[in-house]
C-alpha cells in the first residue's frame, strides 16, 4: 500500500505555495476560521477522488488569476504528492525499467487544472556516467590477455594500439559519460575481425566490445519518467481520496422528488452538492433507489379519479408491501453495519416512506423511543453520514483509501471529541487520515509531531508551518497554533486536577523523546502506569525552577525532573536538591541522563535513543558535500556535540529549533520500528520505573 509522505499545493484557491507538508498516518491541520485549511484538503481529493471531486474553474482557480487562467491552456499543476512505495511496486518498477529497486522508494503524482495527472520518480535518475577507473580497468585487463596470446601479430598489435588510444581518452577524467564512451568505442572500432574465424583472441576482443556496449546501454537508458508503462503501473496504485465535510450531514426527513432532481443536476452549491452526495451514498449503501421508493408508494388512485378496480387496489397493496419489506431490510443492514463500526452506542435505525417523503428514525438502549435523526445530536448525524460516505465511496479500495475530513466532530461534546481523536488512531491502521480542526480537544498532546499550523501570511495567502512555537511566530501564525497550546494547557490542568504523574524535562525535544519512549514501553507491556505520565518542557535547566512550584500540588510529592548531564544540568540538579522542595529523599526524584547511561559525561536525552536511529535521522537531514554523518558518528559519546561539530565542519547552519525537528523525526521512526534491542528497552524501563510505580516513594500514597 502506498503511503502519502508529503504534499504541496500551488496556486489553488487561496493557496499560492504551501511548501511541502509532511504527513503521517494521522495528520492534523489546525488554524483559525478562514485560514484556508479546506483549500489544502480539496486539491488532494481532486488528485484522485473516490467519487465526484471534479475540478471547477470558477471555484478552484485563484481569484486573482481567474481571468488569465480561463483563457489559456490549463496545464498548470496545482497539487504535488509524494508517496512512499511498497516493496511490490518498487520491485515491479525495477523489473520493468532495469533500474535498481532502491531508486523507486518514492513516486510523485501531480494533477493539473485540465484534469491530467502525471507521474514522476524523483529518485530514479538513471546513471549518466560511470567511474573512469572501471572502464580503464576493463581495457587494461583485456590488453593484458591480448599480450599473452600467440600468433596473429598484426591483429594483436592493432588491438593493443586501439586500447592504448582508448586509455589516452580516459587518462585525465574521473567519470565517463556517453560522449567519452562513444570516443572509446570509435577507437576500438578501428580493429577489424574476420567474419568466420573464431579464435580466443577474437573472443577476448568481442568480450571487450560487448562490455563497452553494455556500459553504454546502462548510461543511455531512458528515464522512468519517460516510460509510459512505468507511469501507468504507478498510477494504478494511486490511493483514492475520500473527502467529507459537515455540509453533507443527513436530515431526518427527505423529500424524494428533490433528491431525484438534485442527483441529476449539475452546478449545485457546495452545501447542496454535499447533501446530495450523502443521500446518494445512503441509497447506494442500503441497495435502494429513490425512484423505486417513490414509484412503489404511489396510491391505487389519486383524488378525483374514478374508483379504482380491485386489480389496481391489489397492485397498490403489493407495491406498498414490497416497499415496506425493502425499507425494513435496508434498516436492518444499516443498523448491523453501523454497530460493527461504531462501538460508542447501540443504535437502531428505521426507514419509513410516506408518499413523497422518506424519513430516518433512531433509537438506542438508553432511549428506546424512536425519534427523527434530526432530533438526535448533530454528533450522531455526523458519524452516520461520514460512515456512509467512507464505506460507499471507498468500497472498491477500502484499505487503501486516504480520508480527508474537514472540521470533523465540531458539534461533539469535548469528551466525545477526545474519543474521536482516539477513533482516528484506530482508523489509521487501515486508512491514512488528514483532518482540519481548530478544536484543542482534537489535538493529541502526545502526538504534536503530526500537527501542522495553517495561517494567513502577510500577502493574504494560506501558509503552513510545522513550527508550533507561538512566541516565535507572526501574529497570524500564533493564533493558528492556539489550539495546540490550549491542548497542552488542558493536558497540564488535567495533570493537576486529576492526579497525573508529572515529569519535568528541559525542552520540547526532550518531551518528544520521552513521550515516544513511554508509548513504546506501554506497547511492549514493560510498564503499566497507574496514572497518566505527563512530560512538561521547562525551556532549559533554569526554566525548570519556575515550573516545579506550579505543578507541585499541596498534598503531592514534587514532580520528577530529568536533566541533561552537561554543565548547566548537573549544576541545576545540585541546586534543586539543596532547596526545600527536593530536600532529603525527594532528591531521588531528580535524574541526570548521564547517571542512567553509566556516568556518560555531557549526555543528553538524545543519547537515550538507539544510536543507528538518531544517526540515520541526522544523515538524512544534514548532508556534507563529501562526508556522511554515518561515517563519523561515534557510538558511546554524546551525540549532540557530534552533530554540532559536523555541521560546523561542513558549513551547515543549525536553526534554533533544530533539536526539536530532529526529535520529531526520530520519535516518528521510533514508533514504527520493530528492531529495538533488549538492552535499550531494559534501560528505558529502568528510567521509567519510578514514574510508573504504584506507590509514591515520597508521599507514600497509592496512586
Amino acid at each position: 500500500m502506498l503511503k502519502l509522505t508529503r504534499f504541496q499545493v500551488m496556486g489553488f484557491r487561496s493557496v499560492q505555495d504551501s511548501g511541502w507538508i509532511e504527513t503521517d498516518t494521522v495528520t492534523s491541520l489546525i488554524g483559525v476560521n478562514e485560514s484556508g485549511k479546506t483549500n489544502l484538503l480539496l486539491p488532494l481529493w481532486k488528485l484522485n477522488p473516490a467519487k465526484d471531486g471534479a475540478i471547477v474553474p470558477l471555484a478552484d482557480f485563484p481569484r486573482s488569476e481567474y481571468s488569465e487562467l480561463r483563457q489559456v491552456s490549463q496545464d498548470r499543476a496545482f497539487i504535488y504528492a509524494d508517496f512512499e512505495t511498497d516493496a511490490e511496486l518498487a520491485i515491479a518498477l525495477a523489473d520493468l525499467t532495469g533500474i535498481s529497486v532502491d531508486h523507486f522508494n518514492v513516486v510523485r503524482f501531480t494533477c493539473r487544472f485540465d484534469g491530467q495527472r502525471h507521474v514522476t520518480f524523483p529518485n530514479a535518475e538513471p546513471p549518466r556516467s560511470v567511474p573512469a577507473v572501471d572502464v580503464r580497468e576493463l581495457l587494461a585487463n583485456v590488453r593484458g590477455k591480448i599480450e599473452k596470446e600467440s600468433g596473429e601479430n598484426v591483429r594483436r598489435a592493432s588491438m593493443t594500439t586501439a586500447i592504448d588510444g582508448a586509455l589516452r581518452i580516459l587518462a585525465d577524467v574521473d567519470l565517463v559519460d556517453r560522449d567519452a564512451l562513444s570516443n572509446v568505442s570509435a577507437s576500438l572500432s578501428e580493429v577489424a575481425l574476420p567474419e568466420t574465424t573464431s579464435t580466443s583472441l577474437s573472443a577476448c576482443w568481442m568480450a571487450l566490445v560487448e562490455g563497452i556496449d553494455d556500459t553504454m546501454k546502462r548510461i543511455s537508458m531512458s528515464h522512468p519518467n519517460e516510460r509510459e508503462d512505468a507511469r501507468n503501473l504507478a498510477l494504478k496504485r494511486l490511493p483514492a481520496f475520500v473527502y467529507y465535510s459537515n455540509y453533507g450531514n443527513l436530515d431526518s426527513e427527505i423529500y424524494l422528488p428533490h433528491v431525484i432532481q438534485n442527483m441529476k443536476r449539475e452546478g449545485l452549491g457546495a452545501k447542496e452538492e454535499a447533501k446530495a452526495r450523502t443521500l446518494k451514498v445512503l441509497f447506494d449503501f442500503v441497495k435502494l433507489k429513490p425512484e423505486e421508493i417513490l414509484e412503489l408508494g404511489k396510491a391505487a388512485a389519486t383524488a378525483g379519479a374514478p374508483k379504482p378496480s380491485q386489480e389496481a387496489i391489489t397492485a397498490a397493496a403489493e407495491r406498498t408491501k414490497e416497499r415496506s419489506v425493502l425499507l425494513q431490510s435496508a434498516s436492518s443492514r444499516l443498523t448491523k453495519e453501523f454497530r460493527a463500526w461504531w462501538k460508542q452506542g447501540n443504535y437502531r435505525f428505521r426507514f419509513e416512506a410516506d408518499g413523497d417523503h422518506f424519513r430516518i428514525w433512531v433509537s438506542d438502549d438508553k432511549r428506546p423511543e424512536e425519534v427523527e435523526l434530526e432530533s438526535r445530536s448533530t454528533g450522531l448525524q455526523w458519524f452516520l453520514s461520514f460512515f456512509l460516505v467512507f464505506l460507499v465511496e471507498s468500497s472498491d479500495a477500502h484499505e487503501n483509501a486516504i480520508l480527508l475530513l474537514d472540521e470533523p466532530g465540531l458539534s461533539l461534546h469535548p469528551l466525545a471529541q477526545k474519543d474521536l481523536s482516539a477513533f482516528f488512531d484506530n482508523l489509521s491502521r487501515t486508512n491514512q487520515l488528514l483532518y482540519t480542526t481548530h478544536s484543542p480537544f482534537l489535538v493529541d498532546p502526545d502526538r504534536l509531531d503530526r500537527v501542522r499550523a495553517v495561517y494567513v501570511d502577510a500577502n493574504g495567502a494560506t501558509a503552513v508551518s510545522a513550527d508550533l512555537r507561538a512566541g516565535k511566530s507572526t501574529s497570524s501564525e500564533a493564533k493558528s497554533v492556539y489550539a495546540v497550546h490550549a491542548a497542552l494547557g488542558l493536558s497540564a490542568s488535567n495533570a493537576l486536577l486529576h492526579g497525573c504523574t508529572n515529569v519535568i524535562v528541559e525542552g520540547s525535544s526532550d518531551q518528544h523523546y520521552m513521550s515516544g519512549i513511554k508509548t513504546v514501553l506501554i506497547g511492549l507491556g514493560r510498564i503499566n502506569p497507574q496514572r497518566e505520565i505527563i512530560f512538561h518542557p521547562g525551556g532549559g535547566a533554569k526554566g525548570v525552577a519556575a515550573i516545579v512550584p506550579i505543578i507541585t500540588a499541596r498534598d503531592e510529592a514534587p514532580p520528577y525532573v530529568i536533566l541533561d548531564s552537561d554543565g548547566p544540568g548537573i549544576d541545576f540538579a545540585k541546586k534543586l536538591r539543596s532547596g526545600p522542595i527536593y530536600a532529603g529523599d525527594a532528591g531521588k526524584r531528580i535524574t541526570n541522563i548521564g547517571d542512567v547511561l553509566g556516568g556518560l559525561q555531557g549526555a543528553e536525552v538524545e543519547d537515550l535513543m538507539p544510536h543507528n536511529l538518531i544517526v540515520d535521522a541526522v544523515s538524512r537531514t544534514y548532508r556534507g558535500e563529501d562526508e556522511d554523518f554515518r561515517d563519523v558518528a561515534v557510538e558511546g559519546k554524546p551525540i549532540v556535540p557530534q552533530v554540532e561539530a559536523y555541521a560546523s565542519k561542513h558549513g551547515i547552519t543549525l536553526d534554533q529549533g533544530w533539536k526539536v525537528e530532529l526529535a520529531k523525526t526520530v520519535k516518528a521512526r521510533l514508533l514504527k520500528t520493530r528492531e529495538l534491542s533488549p538492552a535499550i528497552i531494559d534501560l528505558w524501563a529502568k528510567l521509567f520505573e519510578p514514574f510508573s510505580s504504584p506507590v509514591d516513594a515520597v508521599a507514600g500514597t497509592k496512586r
